[in-house]
């Protein structure tokens, strides 16, 4: 591998196997699809994934994510009654009639996007967060590019044809793991039907996704169709420790969309399963540090990293600890000393810091002269 720095390698024959290195006849019949592990981010299936494509509603996870954050980051609350402005009113689609100069609160529109996806919602929320309803597109681009979304571009968050507007499969599911993180809107995903309270009305959400009354698990995420889209779902779903994200754009009937996500959450739950490879805490050893008072440290695994395994598939994985460049002491406890590099075969698909399990001293000026005459 003709990598710096190494302290040794670690080669497991461990019947492990990384999700989306097989050559498997497992395939969809979908323009474009793919299927993710939402802890790992591994890919287990993988269609056409880069290829743009118009997302339709898809879009709306973006503005529902910048909302999550928001909540979390405390500038705004669920009980914050939003004023639903003319623009936000004249959105046609789907939509649940939201009528201009009133005021709604916003966890009902927040429901109303994730149930029914609500395109005046939709609207109402964006311009509520940023201001102005271009602002709020800005902000789901820079969104986008902080999460590594390299193939999407957002001109309006409902996801209406605009030529502006597209993604990809892979793109999509990225920032689905990213909102699959809030159980709240796994909640309000797993809704079918709700009433809410408008002004002056009752307005009934019912959810687009019609899975979630099918597939067992299954808590979200986002549906979407238009003529230039097709019919598209980012589906989310779990089963003990292991969640699934699967995207699929372009079918052409509702049946077609339905029927390859249950096949590919399938796939995902049946021929794969979570493995840990490296533990927090786990003790790496005769680590040299230069100038410290016994030569070599110790150092720990700073977290957990997991890989999903296709059974049958067996292969080799491999580890390596490589350590900083001119690691000296002295060093703190907590201090990054190296990292965990996950292989397989040459390609690196992931890695987890080392840090020092405790303080590292330097070795005084007596033992550091003798070293330097007699070293």
């Amino acid at each position: 591998m003709n990598k710096k720095h190494i302290v040794f390698i670690l080669i497991f024959t461990m019947v492990f196997s990384l999700a989306g290195t097989y050559v498997s006849a497992f395939d969809v019949d979908m323009e474009s699809a793919i299927l993710m592990e939402a802890e790992t981010g591994q890919v287990l299936f993988s269609k056409n994934a880069d290829r743009k494509l118009p997302p339709a509603s898809m879009t709306k996870i973006m503005p529902l994510l910048i909302a999550m954050e928001k909540l979390e980051e405390g500038a705004i609350s669920l009980d914050d009654k939003v004023t639903i402005s003319r623009y936000a009113a004249s959105m046609g689609g789907s939509q649940i009639f939201l009528a201009a100069n009133t005021q709604v609160e916003l966890e009902k529109l927040l429901k109303a996007v994730t149930i029914a996806s609500g395109n005046d919602a939709s609207v109402a929320i964006g311009e509520y967060i940023a201001g102005t309803y271009s602002n709020f597109i800005a902000m789901m681009n820079r969104r986008a590019e902080e999460l590594g979304m390299e193939n999407t571009n957002f001109s309006n968050s409902t996801g209406l044809p605009d030529p502006d507007n597209y993604s990809t499969a892979r793109d999509i599911a990225i920032m689905s793991r990213e909102l699959a993180k809030y159980p709240l809107v796994l909640q309000w995903g797993s809704i079918w039907t709700e009433n809410i309270q408008l002004p002056g009305r009752e307005a009934m959400l019912v959810n687009t996704n019609r899975l979630i009354n099918v597939y067992p698990s299954m808590d979200g995420l986002k549906t979407g169709h238009t003529r230039e889209a097709g019919f598209c779902l980012s589906a989310t779903a779990q089963k003990g420790d292991t969640r699934l994200i699967s995207v699929v754009m372009q079918g052409d009937t509702l049946e077609q969309r339905e029927d390859t996500t249950i096949r590919l959450l399938d796939y995902g739950f049946n021929a794969f399963s979570k493995r840990e490879v490296a533990t927090e805490g786990d003790q790496i050893q005769n680590i040299p540090v230069s100038q410290s008072a016994n030569q070599v440290a110790a150092g720990e695994i700073e977290e957990s990293f997991y890989v999903m395994v296709q059974k049958g598939s067996e292969r080799d994985i491999t580890q390596e600890i490589e350590i900083e460049e001119n690691l000296e002491a002295p060093l703190l406890k907590g201090d990054r000393i190296g990292r965990l590099i996950i292989y397989r075969g040459e390609e690196e698909i992931g890695s987890v810091n080392i840090l020092a399990s405790e303080d590292i001293d330097r070795a005084n000026i007596f033992v550091r002269m003798w070293r330097s005459v007699f070293n």
